[in-house]
């Protein structure tokens, strides 16, 4: 299916009964780096069969290698994908988001005024950044290792690449808070003008779903799932002492203070196996459907 377009896996029948009878709100997933629209044909099945009728739309963009592409890029071609979707669900709409798809979703929702989320379940994501040696880094820089990959993100060139994005060096944070274009901005660790905007606009969600777990084998630190992130001691500094939450910059304290901010820790999960995992589904995702 060509960049830009919607698979939608529900029948149109379906569709209307569930609108009809039941309500529930069409979820929308966004997919991570290096995958796409069909490695999430289970969880699209598990929705189904714990919300039948429900609307299930798998945006089919920015697959695999395209994934690369920097994430300012990639939250403009999904804000077109899912405004449409947006705009026709009247009671709004729930986003589930996987890896590096909940970073772009982080950017489309704050950069929406309008927009109708309900729920934003981010699976798996490394929503504080990443830093760490594993087989996706070896693949976009086979010469590099952690301690030295700040010299290939950290400059304009560094910066087209997703990954670079949300690359967050402990030990160089100088460099990453000027180079950022991406995380830094979102977090706004540089002057970012848009900032009490995009605050109140992300502060339209009604629930934010963060899932994450110590097995996960990629999002490095795993913590990073639940905004925790290395100092430059690389030790661990939860999410409640890290300046995004104790200064509320985006709206994350405020969230957990209306009771709207989930944490969902699962061991024994690799990261591929996120989105087909019962266990996970059933505890972590189902009931903030509705």
């Amino acid at each position: 299916m060509k960049n830009g377009s919607v698979k939608l896996l529900s029948t149109f029948l379906g569709v209307c009964f569930a609108v009809a009878v039941v309500g529930y709100k069409p979820v929308i997933i966004v997919h991570g780096l290096f995958d796409g629209s069909k490695e999430f044909t289970y969880l699209v099945r598990l929705i189904n069969q714990s919300h039948p009728g429900t609307s299930v739309l798998v945006i089919d963009l920015y697959d695999y290698k395209a994934s690369l592409k920097a994430l300012w890029k990639q939250v403009q071609g999904f804000r077109q994908a899912v405004l449409p979707i947006m705009q026709n669900a009247e009671d709004g709409v729930h986003l589930i988001c996987f890896s590096q798809g909940g970073l772009i979703c982080r950017g489309l929702i704050s950069t929406l005024p309008d927009h109708n989320v309900h729920s934003f379940i981010s699976l798996s994501s490394p929503q504080a950044g990443q830093y760490g040696d594993t087989d996706y880094l070896r693949h976009v820089f086979p010469t590099f290792v952690k301690a030295h990959l700040y010299k290939a993100c950290y400059n304009s060139i560094g910066q087209k690449f997703s990954i670079c994005n949300y690359w967050n060096d402990p030990h160089h944070r100088e460099q990453y808070v000027k180079h950022s274009d991406y995380l830094a901005v979102l977090n706004s660790e540089r002057p970012n003008p848009n900032a009490t905007v995009w605050k109140k606009t992300f502060l339209r969600i009604k629930k934010l779903v963060l899932i994450g777990g110590p097995d996960d084998g990629v999002i490095t630190p795993w913590e990073s799932s639940h905004f925790g992130f290395y100092n430059d001691n690389e030790t661990i500094v939860d999410m409640k002492d890290q300046d995004v939450y104790v200064k509320d910059v985006f709206g994350l304290k405020t969230l957990d203070s209306r009771g709207d901010l989930v944490i969902c820790v699962f061991p024994g999960v690799k990261h591929t196996k996120w989105h087909s995992n019962d266990k996970v589904y059933r505890d972590c995702i189902e009931k903030w459907l509705t």
